[in-house]
């Protein structure tokens, strides 16, 4: 049974709120500069974030999300991580995917978020 959990995306840096819900960090490395408290997560996947070399890759260019997203869906198929945050999904009805990116809408958590919708559907 897939849940039909309200997904909502949060840069890490702003401040925590109580309609945030589970709050899970999708990214493979710590955010620069923000502590584990400040962070407050309730949990760090970071197997779910792109490769190292995907991540590198793409460099937050916004020229190359296209290309980013294509590949990043294509790890994800093969991402046991995946199953992880879908158990998230069915177990708490709101989850906030948290993420570093500056760039609010080119960037790996937004390609998460679509590609767990879609599975719930």
């Amino acid at each position: 049974m897939t849940s039909r959990a309200i997904l909502k995306l949060k840069r890490v840096y702003e401040k925590p709120a109580p309609d945030d819900g589970y709050r899970v960090l999708v990214d493979r490395l710590w955010p620069r500069g923000e502590t584990h408290e400040a962070a407050d997560a309730d949990v760090w996947l970071k197997e779910i974030g792109p490769t190292n070399e995907l991540r590198k890759w793409f460099g937050h260019d916004p020229a190359k999300f296209d290309e980013f997203k294509q590949r990043y869906v294509a790890e994800l198929d093969d991402n046991p991580a995946v199953d992880e945050l879908q158990k998230i999904l069915d177990e708490h009805p709101v989850v906030t995917l948290l993420f570093g990116a500056k760039n609010t809408e080119d960037n790996q958590a937004v390609v998460l978020q679509q590609y767990m919708e879609a599975r719930q559907k």
